[in-house]
């Protein structure tokens, strides 16, 4: 279920703009996860990354992809959406990749691959081939030991100042607060987050495709990424929220 709201969102990270964001690094990372900026792929050494960048211990097992979707599975697949309106794509992006279902999924980077169909190519790539190799959190585990799926509302950031649209080229930013369903009637906080788009195209309308994503958990969630591949360039105003992933 997806709300889509302008104006201000109470507990949103405020005074987050495109411009303040235009002066941290982008290291390359597409960073959704944890507060603090914090990128859990720290503690396996980050893909592509330097040698000296990686801590001296064994790397831990891959996790498993998901399982196939049953009847009974909770996830957003929105339908009708208007490519070449970018608006439109980022919205339908944000709904699917924190649309979890943990009966099902094994971690967040499973709702990111769900909502690689509005990727670009290189990012649709970059994310296949990335394979998490640590745990999905401890929020994670709380929403699977009640077999939760999550649903989210998706408000216009209207603090981020962004740079108008060109005809090739794009920025969103949005605010998630999620809600996880358990299928033993429990409810609870579900991922919580300000989420900044990159989007382009080719020219002559064609459609609008995710090139970067970066978010900034709330600072009270410890939810893991919406993704983690690393993108295939810096991109916006260069933030890196995932400044914990974009990807």
């Amino acid at each position: 279920m997806r709300t889509t709201r302008t104006g201000t969102s109470t507990g949103r990270n405020r005074g987050r703009t495109f411009t303040a964001l235009a002066i941290v690094s982008v290291t390359g990372i597409l960073t959704l996860t944890g507060c603090g900026l914090r990128d859990h792929r720290d503690d396996v050494g980050v893909p592509g990354s330097s040698p000296s960048g990686v801590p001296s211990v064994a790397p831990k097992a891959s996790l498993p992809p998901g399982r196939k979707l049953g009847a009974d599975a909770h996830v957003p697949s929105p339908s009708g959406v208007d490519g070449t309106d970018a608006t439109a794509v980022s919205e339908a992006w944000v709904e699917v990749a924190y649309g979890y279902d943990t009966k099902y999924d094994y971690g967040p980077h499973d709702a990111v691959l769900r909502s690689a169909r509005w990727f670009t190519p290189a990012k649709a790539a970059a994310e296949r081939s990335y394979h998490p190799a640590s745990g999905a959190g401890a929020q994670w585990n709380t929403w699977a030991g009640h077999r939760a799926w999550t649903t989210v509302d998706v408000t216009v950031d209207d603090d981020a100042d962004g740079p108008a649209d060109t005809a090739v080229l794009a920025y969103r930013a949005y605010y998630v607060d999620g809600t996880a369903h358990g299928r033993d009637g429990w409810t609870g906080t579900g991922p919580r987050a300000n989420v900044y788009l990159k989007l382009t195209r080719a020219a002559g309308g064609r459609p609008w495709r995710v090139a970067e994503v970066t978010t900034v958990e709330a600072a009270d969630s410890a939810s893991p990424p919406a993704s983690s591949a690393p993108p295939a360039s810096p991109s916006m105003p260069s933030p890196t929220p995932s400044s914990t992933t974009p990807s």
